[in-house]
């Protein structure tokens, strides 16, 4: 998205939402980066466009180019079409590519939206990029009140600091590995919605038994 496109979409997100920013600091200004978050709205690609330096690209259904004006507009703040059907590895190479590029990715590892400011365990796909591309990844955490998201309703995007490639460790992309750093990714984000990790979360379920009496 260049400059012009970019402060025009700042300033209509703007007029639609109260927008609050939180970290734009950890924002990385040179190398193309995986930026992971949680998914609330169709907003959500372009609220993590807003701020960036550098070029940002995400994935999105093939059907939404066929309308030639709507295509040409989302192609322009960073969308790339994906075909239904198309092989999940050759998606990852895809998205590799556009990282060595020196462009930033968005992924959202939960692959749907969620109704609260609730983040599931999400999928494997962003570790393989990650493992793959060798890239850095920033987690972001989106969050508003309710299901949906309304006019003038408050919005905030958390950034969270950049988790270096080589804090993951990944040296392969075995089924255990990539699981590892999937939940690494995922508990970042989660910290940033939900203010704890999974793996917190977890436990404090696991001192509670069905009937709702602390285990001993």
């Amino acid at each position: 998205m260049n400059a012009f496109v970019r402060g025009a979409v700042r300033l209509v997100y703007r007029m639609f939402y109260n927008i609050h920013f939180e970290g734009i600091e950890n924002i990385p200004e040179n190398e193309g980066v995986i930026i992971a978050s949680n998914h609330r709205s169709y907003a959500d690609p372009v609220l993590l466009t807003m701020y960036m330096k550098k070029p940002v690209r995400y994935m999105a259904k093939e059907e939404l180019f066929k309308n030639k004006l709507f295509g040409a507009f989302i192609k322009m703040l960073g969308a790339f079409p994906v075909r239904r059907g198309k092989g999940d590895m050759q998606i990852i190479e895809d998205s590799v590519d556009i990282i060595k590029q020196g462009h930033n990715l968005v992924i959202f590892p939960e692959g749907t939206r969620a109704k609260e400011n609730k983040v599931g365990k999400g999928k494997t796909g962003v570790a393989m990029i990650a493992a793959k591309a060798g890239a850095d990844v920033l987690p972001v955490g989106i969050c508003f009140d309710g299901p949906k998201l309304k006019f003038r309703c408050k919005l905030t995007v958390k950034i969270g600091k950049l988790i270096k490639a080589e804090e993951l460790s990944v040296t392969g992309t075995t089924p255990k590995e990539l699981k590892g750093v999937k939940r690494r990714i995922m508990d970042e984000i989660t910290t940033l919605v939900e203010g704890q990790p999974h793996e917190s979360r977890t436990e404090k379920l696991s001192e509670v038994d069905l009937s709702g009496n602390q285990n001993s």
